[in-house]
């Protein structure tokens, strides 16, 4: 990655972002799959609109390494969708 360090410190954002992200098997991200409702974080706050993040550089700094991790799933879907279409 990256990010810079190891990938063990970086483990629980790909985790949050693969429980947060939309899976087409089940129609919605595995979060609200669970919970019956979407994650609400100060990481996701910046959706809702009308929350704003103050001084928050942690957040602000997390929130790009989530959204890099989540383009980063997202072309590794769509390569193995390609690769199931291809076998059948």
């Amino acid at each position: 990655m990256e990010f810079g360090g190891n990938w063990e410190e970086h483990l629980s954002l790909v985790e949050f972002t693969y429980n947060n992200i939309y899976q087409s098997t089940i129609g919605m991200a595995p979060f609200e799959a669970l919970y019956v409702r979407k994650c609400r974080t100060p990481l996701y706050w910046e959706e809702v609109g009308d929350k704003k993040l103050y001084g928050a550089e942690l957040v602000q700094i997390t929130t790009k390494k989530v959204r890099i991790i989540k383009d980063r799933m997202k072309v590794a879907q769509d390569r193995q969708k390609k690769y199931a279409y291809i076998r059948r």
